[in-house]
Order: structure tokens, then sequence, then C-alpha cells
């Protein structure tokens, strides 16, 4: 999973991103800090792997990763290649999901490119640049298919679909938030809309916000209603928070968030909502050679998540033997669930759920 971070100058964007990854990205009180995108790899928790972990005792222990990617601040006219827009939007079409970092902290020491803290119209600055760009990208799909209606009138429903398309961005609304069927989304299924890519949005507040009450910051708010509105995700976070805890260890940090009213980590919520939102869950392999998740969409069948492996396994696909991860911890070890008949043998058609523990036996 690869999610790009992305918003306006100044709103505590690299500074979030160097909490959550550790990376060093520099942060200064100055737009256009981030210039050239900056990459980082963190691991994915997860409670499961480290109790088989501790279950086989394995050589070589591999969590799920993800990816963050932060990218260059973006200021209006970035679609015409003011500032840096033209490397903003090229940076934003290679990750799956978007997490839009919203200031909604006031900071007379922290300036704003815009002079002020307004949610909503930063919102909407980074929006528009990404649905002028759609709309260029969909005037010339129109143009490509308008000429090959010539030779194959059943084009024509593709054509009326993209006009609706377009009089919607051409109003300023998102992609995302055009009622596709799914049908639709097939006939775009080739055309990388920026604005149609989902969205997170991190509402960056104070640490004396969350000492207080989060919901009596307006700014907040704003954001949620913005993100309910059009179907996106939305949580608070504080990037000087998570840079404080980024350096402690665990005791110190469940002891520094639960002061907070925080149960977890702005990483791991960032990463629970990015699950969610793009439709992910993991498997599990395990055993002494190793123990590992493999990160697959909901509804992949058996084959398929093989092939995650290796594609030998999904060519040569035979069977996969599958335990739940909560009848392997009740029983204590693999032999007593088989025992317990509680080890299955799964076809082809098996649709593979969260938590799934498996071992595929597959013949080329």
């Amino acid at each position: 999973m690869k999610l790009g971070m992305v918003g306006l100058p100044n709103v505590g964007k690299s500074t979030l991103f160097n909490a959550l990854t550790n990376a060093g990205a520099e942060s200064a009180n100055y737009p256009f800090c981030t210039i050239e995108k900056n990459v980082g790899v963190v691991s994915v928790p997860d409670e499961r792997l480290d109790k088989l972990a501790e279950m086989y005792h394995p050589v070589k222990f591999t969590p799920a990763t993800l990816e963050f990617v932060d990218i260059a601040g973006l200021v209006k006219g970035a679609s015409k290649g003011e500032g840096l827009g033209n490397k903003f939007l090229a940076d934003i079409r290679e990750v799956d999901a978007i997490v839009h970092v919203v200031r909604c902290f006031e900071d007379d020491n922290i300036v704003h490119v815009d002079g002020s803290v307004n949610p909503a119209r930063d919102i909407e600055t980074i929006d528009l640049e990404l649905v002028f760009s759609d709309i260029e990208i969909i005037d010339r799909k129109l143009d490509r298919t308008k000429k090959a209606m010539k030779g194959d009138k059943s084009l024509g429903e593709v054509v009326d679909f993209l006009e609706k398309l377009k009089a919607h961005l051409e109003e300023g609304k998102a992609a995302r938030a055009y009622q596709m069927t799914d049908d639709e989304r097939a006939m775009l299924a080739d055309t990388p809309l920026l604005s149609l890519k989902p969205v997170i949005y991190a509402a960056n507040l104070s640490e004396d916000d969350f000492r207080n009450n989060i919901d009596t910051n307006e700014n907040y708010k704003t954001v949620r209603s913005i993100a309910e509105n059009e179907g996106s995700a939305v949580f608070p976070i504080c990037a000087q928070i998570e840079a404080e805890i980024s350096d402690m260890d665990d005791e110190d940090k469940a002891m520094f968030l639960s002061d907070l009213g925080l149960e977890t980590s702005g990483l791991d919520r960032i990463i629970k909502q990015g699950y969610s939102l793009l439709g992910l869950i993991s498997y599990l392999t395990a055993g002494e050679p190793e123990v590992r998740a493999w990160t697959i969409k909901k509804g992949t069948k058996a084959p398929q998540a093989a092939g995650k492996i290796h594609t030998d396994f999904e060519k040569g696909f035979i069977r996969a033997e599958v335990v739940s991860f909560d009848d392997l911890m009740a029983c204590g070890n693999m032999v007593a669930a088989k025992e317990k008949g509680l080890v299955r043998l799964e076809g082809k058609d098996y649709v593979m759920q969260d938590g799934d523990i498996v071992l595929f036996r597959f013949n080329v």
C-alpha cells in the first residue's frame, strides 16, 4: 500500500511524515521545503504476527509494509505548472490513496501560505488543482472516444458518461464525489483520475486540543463535515505529538498516549484507515523458516492470493490448507487444530478471509 501525503505548504505535512516514518525528511518553516518527494517504508503493526512468532520462533519475521510518500507542497495554479505543480501531479499519480494533511491549529509563529487558517479553503485549493488536471484528461479521452465512435456506435454510452462526469468536474467537484456505477468505473479503468483517488483527511491539531476537547475545534469540525459529505475518511492527529513519541519505547509511548486519552498512535490509525479505505486484508503464513503477513484485496480467491507469494503458486494451485488465527490460538498449535478438524482444505473458489493462516499446495 502506497499513501501519498499532500497538503499546502506549512501545514505540518513533513513533520508528520518524519514522525510516522523516522525518515528524516527536511522540515522547516518556509514554503516548498519539500521539493523532491521523500519516501518512507514502515512495518504494519500486527499482534497476530507477533503471537505466531512466539509460537514458531521463526528464522525470519516479515510484517506487511506501508509506503509513505511525502509530496511537494501545492499552491493555486499547480495544474498549470505553478510552483511545483507538475512535480506534485506526477508524484500523486503513483500512489494508491491520498493522506491530505489539513492545518486546524492556530500558531502565529508558523506562517500560512494564504495568510490564515481556513481548512475549507485549503481543501478546495488542492481539490481544484486535481479536478482541473482531471478535466484535461477527460477532454482527451472524450476526443479519442468520439473519433472511435465512427466505427463503433456502442461507445455512445461511454461518451454520455464522460460528458456527465466532465460537467460534474466543471462544478469544482472531485470525481470521488460522483456516484458511479460499477460499469462506469470500468469505463475509467485506463483513465487515472487524480480526484478519484481515495482520501484520508489528517486534521492536524495542537497538543492543547487533545488535552482539552478536540470537538471544540471548529476547524476540525469543518474538515469532518467535508469528509462525511464526500464519503472520505478523517481522523484528528497532532504532528507535534507524533514527533514527540516517535523516539519513545513502547511503554513510555503507551503512557503518553493514555494521558492524552488516545489508545493508538497516529501511524496505527492511518494504517487502519488505509486498509479500510482501500478494501485490504492480510493473510498469514507461518512456520519455523518464516512468519509473514501478505496484503491482498478483500474478495481475493485462494489461487490469486497464492500468486502474491510466487506466480508458480497460482499457476500450479492445487489447494489451500487454512486455519483461522483465532482457532489456532485457541488450540495452541497446528497439530491440535488438525486433530479438532479446524484446518480446512479449500479449493480454487475459496475467498480469503482476514487472519487466515495458509499453507498453499501447488504443482508446476
